[in-house]
């Protein structure tokens, strides 16, 4: 490495270029205030006054009338029907697959596909996510999270606008996709005009 020469006042030759080009440059954090220890202390401020929340009225507390209550219906398709899908006797009139895609993308995608298929009066539908699966380093046995679309489908499929057209769904047989797929079940005409 070659030396330095210095001007003889211990000053680099290129300290004025250095101290022009740091004038032009703004430093990443401000300067620390200097602080006179022999100046008078600020004072302190005074603590925030607290917000005053509205008072709500009491809700009385809540008295059954006796009577049950209503059961959720069961989004899955009939027994009967998903033995005869898994075996290979009842057709399936139509697939998307949707694993790849983004969610917006899928979402979109999927409801095309239900009220395209429900205008034609096709009833069942296999419809594929993925799984999804994330594992963790080298060890497969340890999942970290499922897929994104496999956990939106039944959110999707409950929304207004595509509830009225399907009767239900349920995962797929191990041959059709397994977790990574649904077969979803639509109504006829008849049962939801």
């Amino acid at each position: 490495m070659a030396k330095r020469r210095s001007d003889g006042k211990g000053q680099l030759p290129d300290w004025h270029l250095w101290l022009e080009v740091s004038q032009t440059v703004s430093p990443l954090r401000p300067p620390r205030p200097i602080v006179n220890l022999e100046s008078e202390p600020l004072p302190i401020p005074a603590p925030p006054v607290p917000k005053r929340h509205r008072l709500l009225p009491a809700m009385a507390p809540y008295q059954s009338d006796g009577r049950p209550g209503k059961k959720a219906p069961r989004p899955g398709i009939e027994p009967n029907l998903k033995q005869r899908l898994q075996r290979g006797r009842e057709e399936i009139d139509g697939t998307i697959d949707l694993h790849g895609m983004r969610q917006v993308e899928a979402h979109a995608a999927l409801t095309r596909f239900i009220h395209a298929r429900s205008a034609r009066g096709d009833r069942t539908l296999l419809v594929i996510t993925g799984k999804g699966l994330k594992k963790l380093g080298d060890d497969a046995a340890v999942i970290v999270e499922r897929g994104v679309l496999r956990a939106m489908l039944p959110v999707w499929l409950s929304e207004p606008n595509l509830a009225p057209l399907v009767a239900g769904w349920d995962t797929a047989a191990q041959g059709h996709g397994g977790d990574g797929a649904f077969y979803v079940r639509l109504r006829r005409e008849r049962d939801y005009r």
